[in-house]
C-alpha cells in the first residue's frame, strides 16, 4: 500500500508521513523543498519505503506530471496549502493567486487524476485537508477561507457522486482550527487561542481515515464552531470572524 502526500516536508503532511509510516505504508513525500523532504526521507526509511518528489504544485503541468511519475498510489493526501491575513484591498494580489493556484488548482487537478485511477480500480482513498474556515466567511482571511470552501464543496459532492455509483472508493475532508505549524508565518498571522498539536492531528486525521470517516474535524471546540457555522446567519459568523482574525493580525513592533 501507498501514500502519496503533498506538502509533506513540514507540518501536517510530515506528522502524516510519521502516522503512515508507523502503519507500514509505502511513502512518496511531495514539496517544494529538497533539503526538509529529504530530512524526512532518512527518518522514515527505516520503517518503510520512501520516495520523494522535489514539486511545486501550484503550477499544472507539475501536478499532472507527478501523477504519470507515481500513478499506483492507493491513498491521496492533499495537503500543501497555505494562507495570508488582512484587509482584502491590501493583500498582495501575486500571493492570494499563488495561494489559489496551491489551495484549489492542485487539489483539484490531483483529486480528479487519482480518482479517475481508484474508479477504475473501485479501491482507494483520498484526503483533502480543508479547515474549519471552509464553513464560514472570513474576513480578513477572504482568500484563504474561500479556498478552503472551495475544498469541502468538492469533496462532499465528489462523495456524493461515489455513494450514488456505490463506488468502493472514499474521500474524506480533514477540518482542523489552528495548528501549531509553520502557517502562521507564512499567512502573517499570530494566534490568540491555544494552537492543537501538528502530531496529534495527523494521528486522529489518519485513524479516522483508515476508519472511513468523511468529516474528521479533530478538538471539541473546532466541533462545536463546525455546528454553529451551521445555525448561526452568515452576517453574525462574519462579524465573529472579522473581530478574530483582526485580533491575530501580526504587526511587528
Amino acid at each position: 500500500m501507498k501514500v502519496l502526500i503533498t506538502g509533506a516536508s513540514s507540518g501536517i503532511g510530515r506528522d502524516m508521513a510519521r502516522a503512515f509510516a508507523k502503519r507500514g505504508y509505502d511513502l512518496v513525500l511531495v514539496a517544494r523543498s529538497k533539503e526538509r523532504l529529504l530530512h524526512v526521507q532518512e527518518e522514515l526509511n527505516q520503517q518503510v519505503k520512501v520516495e520523494i518528489a522535489v514539486c511545486d504544485v501550484s503550477k499544472t503541468e507539475n501536478c499532472i506530471q507527478l501523477h504519470q511519475q507515481y500513478p499506483a498510489i492507493d491513498i491521496l493526501v492533499n495537503n500543501a496549502g497555505f494562507g495570508d491575513c488582512g484587509e482584502f484591498t491590501q493583500t498582495d494580489l501575486q500571493k492570494e493567486l499563488d495561494m489559489i493556484d496551491t489551495n484549489i488548482r492542485a487539489y483539484h487537478i490531483l483529486t480528479k487524476l487519482y480518482l479517475q485511477d481508484m474508479v477504475a480500480k473501485n479501491h482507494g482513498k483520498i484526503l483533502n485537508v480543508a479547515s474549519i474556515a471552509g464553513f464560514m466567511p472570513g474576513p480578513l482571511m477572504a482568500t484563504y477561507y474561500a479556498t478552503k470552501s472551495y475544498v469541502v464543496r468538492l469533496s462532499e459532492a465528489i462523495r456524493q457522486e461515489l455513494y450514488q455509483a456505490r463506488s468502493k472508493v472514499q474521500i474524506s475532508i480533514l477540518c482542523p482550527g489552528p495548528v501549531d505549524t509553520h502557517f502562521n508565518v507564512t499567512a502573517n498571522v499570530l494566534f490568540k487561542i491555544r494552537e492543537a498539536n501538528s502530531q496529534e492531528i495527523a494521528e486522529y486525521a489518519v485513524k479516522k481515515l483508515l476508519k472511513g470517516k468523511f468529516y474528521i474535524v479533530p478538538k471539541i471546540e473546532i466541533k462545536i464552531a463546525k455546528f454553529g457555522a451551521k445555525i448561526l446567519p452568515d452576517t453574525c459568523l462574519s462579524q465573529i470572524n472579522y473581530n478574530v482574525q483582526k485580533r491575530k493580525i501580526y504587526r511587528p513592533e
